[in-house]
């Protein structure tokens, strides 16, 4: 559904900005204002990641990381408008089943596998550039995209089960949970609502939501609705879940996510938290350190 939205999406601004060249040239304006229209209406997230990058400037509490200075967030604006193209304009609407799972074939006690969890309206399109490399590395591993994109975070729960399953199948072993943004709040509500500390070789979470985000007071959607701060849902999550299992968590976060802030919403008490300087939400999932990270758990050599 979201890769259908996303074309759609991409096919509007393309058409809109060809509409306004041929306009702009039949009033003969100067070719900076014609390119720079067509550019404005190619990348509409670019002022909408402006105004949150202002709200994370004003409102943003660091800690436990240090304050990012103006140009730390300048630096992690930019990147993350050219993050969005490449993400909601080409991998995820157009790119999203380009890449099949990889599974050893026939099923083998070898490597651990990675199971690869996205985000809030986003697809399996998010992980291509790490799907190329672990399977590059002969890593076997498996990526989902959740369903329905704006339902409740404990619908996703199956998907995830079927998942881990598969991958243990194949590899005989747990997976490692790698999983991005609200992916991260999915994966442990599946932890909890199964009990399945023993079904994987640990998680790493990149800028989840796990204390709620300042934003989500804006969402309308149900999954929206359980990231906000303090949300009912997180409140009961934090309280089910045992101390010792946090301690099989690895959580990215930044000073610069322009989606989860405070910085410190990203971290679990008792987990291995890790800050990523001058890294915007979409953005930390480029991060080499934590592809790197992934690699090396799985004994695979670093890309």
């Amino acid at each position: 559904m979201i890769a259908r939205l996303q074309q759609l999406l991409s096919l509007s601004m393309l058409a809109l900005s060809l509409a306004w060249l041929g306009w702009s040239a039949h009033l003969a304006l100067a070719w900076p204002w014609r390119v720079l229209g067509a550019l404005v209406l190619l990348a509409p997230h670019a002022p909408v990641l402006a105004i949150e990058f202002a709200l994370l400037a004003w409102l943003g509490d660091p800690r436990p990381a240090p304050a990012p200075t103006a140009r730390m967030l300048l630096r992690a604006w930019a990147s993350e408008v050219r993050m969005g193209w490449l993400t909601f304009g080409w991998r995820q609407p157009w790119r999203s089943r380009a890449l099949a799972d990889h599974l050893p074939q026939p099923a083998s006690t070898g490597r651990t596998g990675v199971l690869l969890v996205h985000g809030f309206v986003c697809n399996r399109g998010l992980w291509m550039p790490w799907m190329r490399k672990l399977r590059a590395a002969q890593v076997p591993h498996l990526a989902i995209s959740l369903e329905p994109v704006f339902g409740d975070i404990d619908d996703y729960l199956p998907q995830i089960d079927a998942a881990v399953a598969q991958l243990q199948a194949a590899t005989g072993r747990p997976p490692l949970i790698v999983a991005h943004s609200m992916g991260g709040l999915a994966v442990r509500a599946w932890l909890q609502a199964h009990a399945a500390d023993e079904r994987s070789a640990g998680v790493i979470t990149i800028g989840t939501p796990h204390h709620g985000t300042w934003l989500a007071r804006f969402a309308l959607s149900a999954n929206g609705r359980q990231m906000r701060r303090h949300s009912p849902w997180l409140l009961a999550l934090a309280a089910a879940e045992p101390a010792a299992r946090r301690e099989r968590f690895t959580c990215f976060y930044s000073h610069c996510d322009n989606i989860v802030f405070p910085a410190g919403t990203a971290c679990l008490p008792g987990a291995d938290n890790r800050h990523l300087a001058a890294t915007a939400h979409v953005q930390l999932v480029a991060r080499p350190e934590i592809l790197n990270e992934v690699l090396r758990r799985v004994g695979a050599p670093d890309t």
